[in-house]
Formats: structure tokens, C-alpha cells, sequence
């Protein structure tokens, strides 16, 4: 298949870029804005593949992306560009607005015209929507979000993800474009841009800054390796069924609190100070908005597609700090655009 994927000098983007060139015979375009958090060095290891093919262009600019559709010819569309950090979200709500929604619809329009001329034809064609479990809004103590869970978002990243997750629902239903929908958990691993909650506690740690907690350190996340995550879009790919919505999780739940102290154990045996990492744990106020709990139900993308994840969070936690510890020549650079200090505080309009 000849598959574009957008945002693919992300986070995620990035991990799905090289585990399709690494692990089937696909051909990729990765179509990047590089913005803050995108960087090309984490492609370095499949950049000079002759299926691999990096285009920067913006989503939002409608006549180049359909100029590239026009020029690739793509089979699949793996949209995974967005602006994706709940912190930034809440005091620069615009551009998640811009990226989020509108440019999610340039790509719905881009692939409905091209749909009907892919080799594939129109029923072969595929578009994989990449969104989060954060569209849902917050769980109590129990239950977990499944694929009818009505969408109750809660930050302003969140609702820019539930109105792009409901264009793409439209555009199969009125269209009949052959959309799938996907809502991930938190991810973690290796390249991961160091403003979220696990990269950035380590580089803290790593530099004897004190190491933030919101609130009471108890809300929880399902925690799922991206490798885990690149491996279902791969299923999905191959096996997901046109408009039907697939939930991926790594059962994997902790509180933030937890998933630090963690961090702070790991470091304390890789690389140990007189005192524990854990000295540096500070609580701070709570962002506003906090969903409390979330927690994925993966039990569809598992019966019917046989996706299991394979990664444990012991395990994946310590692989990370030690794949962080080994490779300041890719997150020093970045640590130099984002020092880590705190974002998401309301004090100006967005």
C-alpha cells in the first residue's frame, strides 16, 4: 500500500512511520508541518529508505494537500497531525481549532476526491482516524470507556478531537469515504517530545529540577506503549471494517503519582544520587478541567482484529528511562525549545 501519514514527525506518527517501514512492505509519505514538537530526527533511522518520503506541508493549506494526494496517489491515509497537549490547549485554544478540525476536514475532502481513483477504487481506499479516549471526558472509580460511550469532553483539545472523531463519522455515513475511527489511551516510549507527563519527569529528574504533580497526583490513565499502539493501526489497516470505531488500551492503570514514583524507582537504581529521585516529587495546582480517571475498554480490537498488546508497563517504564538516559542527542535539542517549564495556567484570553 502507498499510505500517507500526517503528523509523522510527531510522537505516535513518528513510532508508526518506522514500524511500517521496518515491519512490512509498505511505502510511506510522512506529511509533517514540523511544528514545536515534531522533529525529524526521530525518522533518522528510516530516512534513507526508498519506500519512505518526507513532505512538509500544513493540513490547514487545502490546495497543497490536495496537490500531494494528486501526486502520491495514496491507498491509505493515516491521520494522526494534530495539536495534541491538554496544558497548551487551555491557553491557546485557536490553533488546536485550525489543525484539529479544520485541517481533519481538508483530509476527509482531499481522500473523498481521491478515493474514487486510488488502484484500490473507493472501497478499498482507507482513512484511519487517530484520536484519544480523552473525547469521552472522565470515568468514576469504575467502568471503563468502550466504543458507544457517549463523548463528553472536557478541555478544549478534547473537543477539538470530538468534533474532528464526528466529521469523520459524518463523511463515512453521507459520503460513504471508508473511515475508521480509533481512540487511544495515553501513550509512552521513546520519542516522545518532553511537555507530557512521563518524558518531562525524567529530564527533570535528570537535571535536578523538581518534578511536577498536579493536584493530588491521583487522577489515572491507561498507560499504552506506542509500539503497542503503531502494531494496532497496522491491524486496523489491514483488518478494521469501515465506519466502525476501535478502542485501543494497554490495561495498563495508574495514577499519576504513581507513574512518577516509578520513574523516580528506576532512576534510583540506573543512574542513583545520596537521595531518591523521589526528593524532587513537588504537587502543584491542579490544571483546570482535570479529568479524574480514564480507563479503555479494548475488548473489540482484540476479538476482532487479534491485537494484543505486548509490551507490560514495568517493563515498557524502565525500557523508556533507559532509551531517555542513552539519547540526549535527540531530546537535548528539543529540551532547548521546551525547559519544561509549567503551561496551561488561565491568564490571558485565547
Amino acid at each position: 500500500m502507498r499510505i500517507i501519514v500526517t503528523g509523522g514527525a510527531g510522537f505516535i506518527g513518528s513510532a508508526l512511520c518506522r514500524f511500517l517501514i521496518g515491519e512490512t512492505e509498505h511505502s510511506i509519505l510522512n506529511l509533517d508541518k514540523l511544528t514545536y514538537a515534531g522533529t525529524l530526527e526521530s525518522l533518522r533511522s528510516i530516512a534513507n529508505s526508498p519506500r519512505y518520503r518526507f513532505v512538509r506541508a500544513d493540513i490547514c493549506d487545502r490546495p497543497t494537500i490536495e496537490a500531494i494526494f494528486s501526486d502520491y496517489r495514496p491507498d491509505a491515509v493515516a491521520h494522526l497531525a494534530a495539536e495534541s497537549h491538554v496544558d497548551r490547549s487551555i491557553t491557546a485554544s485557536s490553533a488546536f481549532v485550525d489543525t484539529n478540525i479544520v485541517g481533519t476536514l481538508n483530509l476527509l475532502e482531499a481522500s473523498r476526491r481521491w478515493a474514487r481513483a486510488c488502484a484500490a477504487g473507493a472501497e478499498g481506499f482507507r482513512f484511519i482516524h487517530v484520536s484519544t479516549d480523552e473525547v469521552y471526558g472522565s470515568l468514576s472509580a469504575s467502568g471503563r470507556f468502550c466504543e458507544d460511550t457517549p463523548y463528553r469532553p472536557n478541555s478544549p483539545y478534547a473537543a477539538t478531537k470530538a468534533s474532528a472523531d464526528h466529521l469523520v463519522a459524518a463523511w463515512h455515513a453521507t459520503y460513504g469515504l471508508p473511515t475508521i475511527i480509533t481512540n487511544c489511551s495515553n501513550n509512552y516510549g521513546p520519542y516522545h517530545f518532553p511537555e507530557k507527563l512521563i518524558p518531562l519527569s525524567i529530564l527533570n529528574a535528570l537535571e535536578g529540577k523538581p518534578i511536577a504533580i498536579y493536584g493530588d497526583g491521583l487522577q489515572i490513565r491507561d498507560w499504552l506503549h506506542v509500539e503497542d499502539h503503531a502494531r494496532a493501526l497496522r491491524h486496523i489497516l489491514r483488518l478494521g471494517r469501515p465506519g466502525r470505531k476501535y478502542n485501543i488500551g494497554g490495561d495498563n492503570e495508574r495514577s499519576n503519582g504513581e507513574v512518577v514514583r516509578t520513574i523516580c524507582d528506576c532512576l534510583d537504581r540506573l543512574l542513583p544520587l545520596k537521595t531518591s529521585y523521589r526528593a524532587l516529587m513537588t504537587h502543584v495546582a491542579d490544571r483546570p478541567g482535570h479529568d479524574r480517571r480514564y480507563a479503555i475498554d479494548a475488548t473489540r480490537v482484540r476479538e476482532e482484529l487479534g491485537w494484543q498488546p505486548g509490551i507490560s508497563f514495568e517493563e515498557g517504564i524502565e525500557a523508556t528511562v533507559r532509551w531517555y538516559l542513552d539519547n540526549e542527542w535527540w531530546w537535548g535539542p528539543l529540551r532547548r525549545r521546551y525547559s519544561g517549564e509549567r503551561l496551561g495556567l488561565i491568564d490571558a484570553p485565547a
